[in-house]
């Protein structure tokens, strides 16, 4: 397993189509890093729940995912499941965080899945983050879209484990799904992990990634990707 290291983060951006999506898709990540580094700036963004018992629910689980963190989160009232209608509405909020911050790792959905709200929210953040290192998370669901993702998190079992508590705990309005248990969490947790070479693990797409190996010059010039 080929190991690279994103370098020094201290500020996450993290969005978010609906309430919960950004915990379960990189719950443990967020854990794991405001855990190492306390005082970690996480901006965080959802399109929809704004002014429902949701928005009471994700505020009080991004608070437990962020510890330590200055977290600074804003919940909109988009419809659910309506974003390609509300198409603009959504691009402006998005390009607004954008220039609001200047983020090392921004978690976002992934561009391909299944979900119309996330496909939509996953292709305007990498517009709107062209020079940023862009991790989408994966979100199980009955549709069947997981595929083969290119960036592995591993996860400590504790970590792991704490993960799974947040999500029963938290989000008691979605326990009614036939997926949302800790079987789902779990089990995807640890298969990601065994891609990886650890117990557990968060897996991520990544768009576009530059790296730097070394100096590398064009001429009497440096290069500027690196």
């Amino acid at each position: 397993m080929i190991r690279l290291g994103a370098g020094r983060l201290d500020r996450i951006v993290a969005v978010g189509a609906h309430c919960d999506d950004i915990a379960i898709g990189a719950g443990g990540t967020l854990l794991t890093m405001c855990l190492a580094r306390p005082g970690l700036r996480v901006d965080a963004l959802v399109l929809s729940g704004g002014g429902s018992e949701r928005e009471q629910e994700e505020r009080a689980a991004l608070a437990a995912f962020c510890p330590g963190a200055e977290l600074r989160l804003t919940v909109l009232k988009l419809p659910d499941g309506r974003l390609p209608a509300h198409w603009e509405e959504a691009k402006a909020v998005v390009e607004e965080l954008r220039g609001q911050t200047e983020p090392d790792l921004v978690l976002a959905p992934r561009t391909d899945d299944a979900h119309q709200d996330h496909r939509g929210l996953a292709k305007l953040v990498t517009t709107a983050f062209r020079d940023h290192l862009v991790l989408g998370y994966e979100i199980v669901k009955w549709d069947g879209d997981l595929g083969r993702p290119a960036a592995y998190q591993p996860l400590s079992p504790e970590i792991a484990e704490q993960k799974v508590r947040l999500l029963q705990e938290h989000y008691p309005s979605q326990r009614h799904r036939p997926w949302y248990d800790r079987e789902a969490f779990l089990g995807l947790a640890r298969i990601r992990g065994i891609e990886c070479h650890a117990r557990y693990a968060e897996a991520f797409a990544a768009t576009k990634v530059t790296l730097n190996l070394g100096t590398l010059n064009l001429g009497d010039e440096p290069c500027a990707y690196c």
